[in-house]
């Protein structure tokens, strides 16, 4: 049987959808399908450390939403892997409804959370990595002054680099010697303002510059 392609991105709009994939266990699956290819839910479950039945039931509810799928549903009785149906997530960061937006909201908080938990994990691993992974790891942060489209913009560029070594993520073969996975994290928030909001075309007085590690 041919394998189904993989789309590059499912979009979640719907609320019921957006508070579903919020849950820990099932952001996990998604995202341990999606690195490792199509797993029963007895593989998933040794992998996670969860039970088989947790597993088979956050399955089925991601399926619910269009996040993951059996392969060869029609096929024997035996228990059948599953497999993600796009290589990322993505979700609205502003909408006119307010249900969409309080669920979306909900998830990029519950998705902050896992990252700090998984980069807290690494950086405990950190003193094992050789000194040449330790010294290229990166840790850093900086404070800019953007206008919206410039926020876009710099995205768009940033993506562009990336995406010339994301090629490599289902395809082993195009990984140099050496090559680790390295999950790569983009956060660009605004500050929130002390006191009321400007006035468009007006000038603020500039805060004090901001040492690194010590974002205001």
């Amino acid at each position: 049987m041919t394998e189904k392609p993989m789309r590059r991105k499912v979009d979640l709009t719907d609320p019921r959808a957006l508070r579903a994939y919020a849950h820990p266990t099932r952001m996990t699956l998604v995202g341990l399908l999606r690195r490792e290819g199509p797993c029963t839910a007895t593989r998933a479950a040794e992998l996670t450390g969860e039970s088989v039945a947790s597993c088979s039931y956050h399955l089925r509810m991601l399926a619910k939403y269009g996040l993951v799928e059996e392969e060869d549903p029609g096929g024997p009785g035996r228990e059948k892997p599953w497999r993600a149906t796009a290589d990322a997530t993505d979700w609205p960061n502003y909408s006119d409804d307010p249900a969409v937006t309080a669920a979306a909201e909900a998830l990029t908080l519950a998705v902050a959370e896992n990252y700090f938990h998984r980069m807290t994990q690494a950086w405990e691993a950190h003193h094992r990595l050789s000194r040449e992974w330790r010294e290229a790891e990166r840790f850093t942060d900086t404070t800019l002054y953007l206008t919206p489209g410039e926020l876009t913009d710099l995205g768009a560029r940033i993506d562009a680099l990336v995406a010339e070594y994301a090629v490599r993520n289902l395809d082993p073969a195009r990984r140099p010697e050496g090559a680790r996975r390295v999950p790569y994290l983009q956060v660009a928030y605004v500050a929130p303002e002390s006191g009321p909001e400007p006035a468009p075309g007006s000038a603020r007085e500039p805060a004090p510059a901001a040492r690194p590690g010590e974002e205001p």
